[in-house]
Order: structure tokens, then C-alpha cells, then sequence
């Protein structure tokens, strides 16, 4: 099935975002990037932050699948979940097209909590805990949903240092944090017999 003009523009307008940020990207820009009018975008969305939105949720949608998938295809067991989100994170960290975190991004351009592009954002990394709260709870952790935030803490910086370009091995720095987070959540390892 084809997709419509309001997806195909959704899609397009979610590259050029993500390359270029929300305020510094025009109108003119999304139309040059997109080929897609002024006039057909403002019969899908009546502003640009309704597409910024839009743009937020199908973001939101393909990158926590595509995190829980990976992490859930890297380890079967809870705790080995909870480490894999940092070996996921390294895969994304080598993606030509990585420009960091889109809703660090929006939340920082948009910084009013009350505003429903922050919101969207937070609503993001609030999917996220509570995925990640769950697995945590599966492992057996103390105190899951702390577990989860640290986690999550750890996971927020390593995409910032490698966004920032001042660590070499962020992913695997935030995964060996990781480990002592997890021995003291739920014990030491087990030794493979």
C-alpha cells in the first residue's frame, strides 16, 4: 500500500529535523528538502509545530521498537536485557546518520514543560523507563524502578557524549556502569556451568 502524502511528508520532514533542529529548519527548507509545497503541507498540518509532533511521534514509534527488538534479540534473559540496551546503543552510535537524541533535541529547543512538544518528548523517555522498569522488575531487581532510572541516566549520557564527540567508547563505558548497577540491584552474575 501506498503511503499517503501526510506520511510520505512526516517521514521526510523527520530527516530534516533530525539534521537540522526544529527552530533553525524553515518552512522554505522543509519544502526545499522535502518537495513537498507550502500549500500541501498546510493542508496536512496547520503549523509547523503540528508537524513537529507528528514528527515526534512517528520518531517515538520506530526507535523504541527498533531498541526492544534489538535488546530483546541480543539477550534472552532479563538481566542480559538490561546490559544489551548499551550494546544496542553502540550499534546506533555507528549509523552514519547519527545526530544524537531527536527529543534531548526538541525538549532543549522547547523547554516549557507544559509545552506539547516537550511533553511529546518526555512521554518518549517515559515509555522508555516503563519498558525498561519492566525488565528490570523480570530480573528480580530490589528496587526496579530505580534500577531502571539509573539505567536510563546512563543511557541518556552516552548518547550525549557521543553526540558531543568527547568520549571514545560511551556505549561501552555506560555498559560497564551498568554492570556495577545490575550487582548491586540483583546480586552478582551467575557463572555459566
Amino acid at each position: 500500500m501506498r503511503p499517503s502524502k501526510r506520511d510520505e511528508l512526516v517521514r521526510e520532514a523527520l530527516k530534516v529535523f533530525y539534521r537540522g533542529g526544529f527552530h533553525a529548519t524553515g518552512m522554505d527548507a522543509l519544502v526545499a528538502a522535502t518537495g513537498i509545497s507550502k500549500t500541501t503541507m498546510f493542508k496536512h498540518f496547520s503549523s509547523k509545530e503540528e508537524l513537529i509532533l507528528a514528527v515526534l511521534r512517528l520518531r517515538d514509534e520506530n526507535f523504541r521498537n527498533w531498541i526492544i527488538r534489538r535488546v530483546e534479540e541480543r539477550a534472552s534473559s532479563p538481566r542480559g536485557r538490561l546490559l544489551a540496551l548499551f550494546d544496542v546503543l553502540a550499534e546506533w552510535f555507528e549509523q552514519p546518520d547519527f545526530r544524537g537524541c531527536m527529543f534531548i533535541k526538541a525538549s532543549g529547543e522547547y523547554q516549557d514543560p507544559d509545552h506539547p512538544i516537550h511533553a511529546q518528548s518526555a512521554e518518549h523517555k517515559r515509555l522508555l523507563f516503563k519498558y525498561f522498569d519492566a525488565v528490570a522488575r523480570q530480573a528480580g531487581a530490589k528496587r526496579p524502578g530505580d534500577l531502571a532510572r539509573q539505567l536510563l541516566l546512563l543511557k541518556e549520557g552516552s548518547i550525549i557524549a557521543k553526540h558531543m564527540g568527547y568520549e571514545v567508547d560511551p556505549a561501552g563505558d555506560a555498559k560497564a556502569a551498568a554492570r556495577t548497577l545490575l550487582e548491586d540491584a540483583l546480586g552478582p552474575e551467575a557463572e555459566a556451568a
